[in-house]
């Protein structure tokens, strides 16, 4: 897990764009430049072993992971209180992460998560929130969950003010120029 020159962490509320975001960015960069990493990947791996669910389903954007995304927060958090960096190093295990010169971490989602990459890589992590309004996340289709959008998966990281960027995703945002803003921090 050494190789990777620079880390960018990206955090935000659901449908805030972060998973668009970071798509866009990897084509820019290339898959032989960049690989996207998800936390949330063994996290849904782990949940489908265990309760023998369709892995596939979990790991889209539908109602099936909405159905057990509650139980599934609950879950992780009891695992990470035992190990903050189990679902971190999970996810960055695969070997691919020291192949590539950039590594994107497309759902920060906790200062535990934060902390694990800056133990890790030190100087090379960037961190960059993305915010959109209750309205744009909602045209999105958002929609607010009580035992989700309330908790610590959605709101740890709420009260952090430093970022290395913050970008507003609203809708009809200039994606091309956020792009640009991301990869100067290269």
């Amino acid at each position: 897990m050494s190789n990777p020159r620079i880390v960018l962490l990206f955090s935000g509320k659901r449908k805030c764009g972060k998973d668009y975001l970071t798509e866009r960015l990897l084509q820019r960069l290339t898959p032989a430049r960049a690989q996207i990493v998800r936390i949330s990947e063994p996290i849904k791996r782990c949940w489908a072993d265990k309760l023998g669910l369709d892995l596939g389903e979990l790991l889209g954007d539908g109602p099936y992971k909405e159905r057990y995304r509650r139980e599934m927060i609950e879950w992780s958090d009891g695992r990470r209180a035992e190990d903050y960096g189990f679902f971190c190093r999970a996810a960055c295990s695969e070997g691919v992460v020291a192949a590539r010169e950039v590594c994107i971490v497309s759902d920060v989602r906790r200062k535990t998560d934060v902390r694990f990459f800056r133990e890790t890589f030190g100087e090379r992590v960037r961190t960059v929130r993305i915010v959109a309004g209750e309205e744009t996340r909602t045209e999105r289709g958002w929609k607010f969950q009580q035992g989700v959008d309330d908790v610590q998966s959605e709101c740890d990281l709420d009260d952090v003010t430093e970022w290395d960027l913050l970008v507003e995703n609203e809708a009809g945002a200039d994606v091309e120029g956020i792009l640009a803003r991301i990869e100067a921090l290269l």
